[in-house]
């Protein structure tokens, strides 16, 4: 058995936590053990268990579900990037998701976006719908469908900016307003972005997630989430579902985020740049009907992107002239991959409609704009001129 105590308290960090710094500095030395011989940097704790040193004393690492010290790490860490006082870290994104939805009751409704993540639409619809979760789909880009979309018993409003796949922006400041004038909890997806370029806490939102898989992984080797919050009453809540339920991550998996967040600000920042790069390529194809990205001048979040981020990410999609078009696109590529996810280092290329948004009936995906000749692009690092050059000949075929 495991002592519930864990569950409502918090205890003392082992690390030293070190304020005042810009966001590089604090990506490398955010976290670092008192020990100041050998190990300077986080180490790996393995263990499933912990010696008790005293009877009936209270401690810190009892058992690994509870805590452990590698994902403790992690946890101050990530809080510390976006700015939280509190950070969970789970065994993947949709974990962290649903464990935060375990919070609400039978009855409780909320409100969505429709262009979101496939696998938030399916928990959802498919799953927390059986025990009694009502969920209303909006367009959250029009903060007036958001105000008509509260019912008496809507209890949050869950939003990602940008979305996914369209690049749609939601006003996160506009989207807090409304929740705080119905007592409503604003809850962010914050994994396009990461905490590079927006950190929506600071926006006013209660509760940010991300898929740790992508930016934060940043390698395509680990699967993780994340959630950070600043109230210490949403994360007595949150702890207690990540101790009951188990989904968290694990030792090992904390310790390759906290290896890869060191990189996180210059794999953003390069990815970003690339991106630009690609965009303005595909622009003057003549394949290529539309492009979405979050600062394109046609996207009506273009300003609001820009006052609320600090840039638009490395995630675009685009639209050519036929399926079939598409599928030699996809089949052609010879240095980007055509395989789901984002945020590492290997520029990844999928099919919304045939892969991550499967979930969808095909009338929604037609009329939110994900159709058969949509394609999402999430950029990596490598030589923007290899890159264009390979989507180049790749269009081609």
């Amino acid at each position: 058995m495991v002592d519930n105590r864990k569950c409502t308290t918090f205890v003392a960090l082992r690390i030293i936590i070190i304020t005042n710094m810009k966001f590089e500095t604090k990506a490398i030395h955010g976290v670092r053990n008192n020990d100041k011989g050998e190990n300077w940097g986080s180490t790996i704790n393995m263990a499933s268990t912990f010696p008790i040193k005293e009877y009936g004393a209270e401690q810190e690492f009892e058992y690994g579900r509870v805590s452990s010290p590698t994902r403790k790490d992690f946890e101050t860490l990530i809080a510390k990037l976006e700015n939280g006082k509190h950070g969970f870290g789970f065994s993947s994104g949709m974990a962290a998701t649903s464990s935060v939805f375990t919070m609400f009751k039978a009855g409780d409704h909320f409100i969505f976006g429709l262009d979101i993540y496939g696998g938030t639409y399916r928990i959802m619809h498919d799953i927390f719908n059986k025990f009694g979760f009502e969920s209303t789909f909006v367009d959250t880009t029009d903060l007036s469908q958001i105000e008509a979309a509260v019912r008496s018993n809507t209890k949050a409003i869950f939003v990602e900016s940008p979305s996914n796949p369209l690049l749609d922006v939601t006003d996160i400041r506009g989207v807090v307003a409304i929740a705080k004038a119905h007592n409503l909890l604003t809850i962010v997806d914050n994994t396009f972005l990461s905490p590079v370029l927006q950190r929506p806490l600071e926006l006013g939102a209660d509760i940010v997630l991300h898929s740790a898989t992508k930016f934060l992984g940043g390698h395509n080797d680990l699967i993780a989430g994340a959630a950070v919050v600043n109230s210490d009453e949403l994360a007595e809540k949150i702890l207690f579902a990540q101790i009951a339920l188990g989904a968290l991550v694990s030792p090992f998996d904390s310790w390759l985020l906290l290896r890869s967040i060191k990189t996180l600000k210059l794999r953003v920042e390069k990815a970003q740049e690339n991106t630009l790069k690609l965009l303005a390529f595909l622009k003057t194809h003549p394949e290529v009907e539309k492009v979405y990205y979050p600062t394109e001048a046609h996207n009506k979040g273009k300003a609001i992107q820009e006052a609320q981020a600090s840039g638009g990410g490395s995630v675009f999609s685009f639209t050519v002239k036929s399926e079939a078009k598409a599928k030699s696109f996809l089949e052609s590529l010879k240095v980007a991959l055509f395989a789901v996810s984002l945020g590492g280092v290997e520029t990844l290329v999928t099919h919304p409609s045939s892969l991550t948004h499967t979930e969808f009936p095909e009338e929604e995906k037609v009329a939110r704009g994900v159709t058969r000749t949509l394609i999402r692009v999430a950029v990596g690092i490598e030589d923007a001129d290899d890159l264009i050059a390979d989507f180049k000949q790749a269009l081609e075929q």
